[in-house]
């Protein structure tokens, strides 16, 4: 049963770094925040926005700020504030927000709660291989923490590298999650942490707990995998006097192996399954059953379903495993479920990228059917171009030994086109129903003038359907047929019977 979790209005927010690609796990961290602002027991007008998170200026690039955006509103995941639309708390990118980190960080110089650090990084690497050598857990020693006024200016204008480090005390810190409830970190293990290069480079932990602040986050819900940095942001948030959010782990993306879903081990980029061919019901259907068990035996939601539907406290947990065969079980579902007219739109590019398509060279009718009887056995639009090659092709290419139906032996595969060439031949009207009551019905008189079982159609239609297809597996003759029209038809039948004889 679903539970009104606070009266004021929700706020969340999705937050990635422009440094790559979206991941399907970014993905998944932005839909739930959705459902979760938008869903009507939950609240009231709440809000979703989207955050960039780009201080990092070697690797943030806009390219990928572009495709986030691009990504998320083809899965039809629509923000309320953001660096596209603007809102009362813009800028929406952390590199026009630099300004307002160096307030905050100065807030923090000026009332010793943090401090200059000019430790090089190779001091800093020997204190860590000393502290591993004695068994210790390796943090950072405090050297600068007392430094004397007077050094630290020298140093400033000396211009020694510096890095601003936050005094962490030891102490506990408790927070209740609502996926993972009661949790508890030993700050005394973190040692002073670093929150900014210099006074205009921030680095996450700072940025974040400002950004929340001011921009009002209510909920921060984001992947298991920040569930380490929650106190630091924790004691940051308390030594700034600003208020602490309601936090929400979602559990981690899985292989099959159980291990943590990454680059390594295949594609893990949201654009990756886009141009597969993977709908984007598809892919927002599958996502939320990662992580999210609603409780019942249903598999099929659609995403307004899903925002009537949808509730925290039924996230688990334990680790969601990415299972590409139930993605392309649900993929196939909604490509079945897909207007034809649409169907073959969203399968145009991928016949025309492999060069099967020519402009003018098939009607529009003939395409949808060409579309309609192949979408049975798609899993990805991508596949459009093996399943259906043949019906653009002039001269098909296959081994002879295909057209033997049972190793029926090539003599029997030839009667049986002689005998589907003569009646096609003969055929008043060319219409699929008309096609395959003619087809069964000379199947019936090829078996009994044969010897063959009576209900055994294969010795007649399997030559007939490889003749017309050249491959093993296809739609039907009678469809294949009815699209390729008697020229095209008869002229494969009279190619396959010469490939025999």
């Amino acid at each position: 049963m679903k539970k009104k979790i606070e009266e004021k209005t929700i706020r969340v927010r999705f937050a990635p770094s422009p440094t790559g690609p979206l991941h399907v796990g970014g993905s998944r961290t932005a839909l739930f925040n959705y459902l979760f602002a938008k869903n009507p027991p939950y609240s009231k007008n709440g809000k979703f926005i989207l955050r960039v998170e780009d201080t990092d200026n070697q690797r943030s690039l806009q390219k990928w700020t572009d495709e986030i955006i691009e990504e998320l509103k083809w899965l039809g995941i629509e923000w309320d504030e953001g660096p596209d639309i603007s809102g009362d708390f813009e800028p929406y990118k952390q590199s026009q927000r630099l300004d307002i980190y160096e307030k905050y960080l100065q807030k923090l110089l000026e009332e010793k709660k943090a401090y200059y650090c000019f430790c090089t990084p190779e001091e800093l690497e020997d204190k860590r291989q000393e502290q591993m050598s004695r068994g210790l857990a390796p943090k950072y020693d405090s050297t600068c923490s007392h430094l004397p006024d007077e050094v630290v200016q020298k140093n400033i204008a000396e211009g020694k590298a510096f890095v601003i480090r936050f005094r962490v005390d030891n102490k506990k810190i408790k927070f209740n999650d609502l996926i993972r409830k009661d949790i508890e970190f030993d700050t005394g293990l973190l040692g002073d942490i670093v929150i900014a290069k210099n006074m205009q480079t921030p680095l996450y932990h700072f940025a974040v707990v400002v950004d929340d602040f001011l921009m009002q986050i209510s909920h921060v819900i984001r992947g298991e995998e920040h569930l380490p940095n929650t106190p630091r942001q924790i004691l940051l948030q308390e030594a700034l006097g600003f208020n602490t959010p309601i936090y929400a782990h979602l559990p981690l993306m899985l292989n099959t192996d159980r291990s943590k879903l990454s680059k390594r081990q295949g594609d893990v980029a949201l654009s990756d399954y886009h141009k597969q061919g993977y709908l984007p019901e598809a892919l927002v259907n599958f996502m939320a059953l990662l992580g999210w068990n609603p409780g019942t035996e249903k598999e099929i939601f659609s995403l307004q379903q899903l925002v009537k539907e949808f509730s925290i406290e039924r996230v688990q947990k334990a680790g969601a495993v990415f299972n590409i065969q139930r993605l392309d079980f649900l993929n196939g579902f909604y490509i079945r479920e897909k207007p034809i007219e649409k169907l073959t739109e969203l399968c145009i590019p991928y016949l025309k990228e492999a060069g099967l398509l020519v402009e003018g060279q098939v009607s529009e009718n003939a395409l949808q059917k060409i579309v309609e009887v192949s979408r049975t056995r798609m899993k990805k639009l991508s596949e459009i171009s093996g399943l259906t090659d043949f019906f653009f092709q002039n001269k098909l290419t296959y081994d002879k030994d295909l057209l033997q139906w049972n190793k029926s032996g090539s003599g029997s595969a030839k009667d049986a086109l002689m005998f589907a060439e003569k009646t096609l031949s003969e055929i008043k009207k060319w219409e699929l129903r008309n096609l395959e009551k003619e087809l069964f019905s000379v199947s019936e008189k090829f078996n009994a003038e044969k010897g063959y079982p009576e209900k055994s159609k294969g010795y007649f239609l399997w030559p007939l359907r490889v003749a017309l297809s050249g491959k093993a597996a296809s739609p039907s003759p009678f469809e294949i047929a009815d699209i390729l029209g008697r020229e095209k038809t008869l002229k494969r039948i009279a190619d396959a019977i010469k490939l025999i004889s």
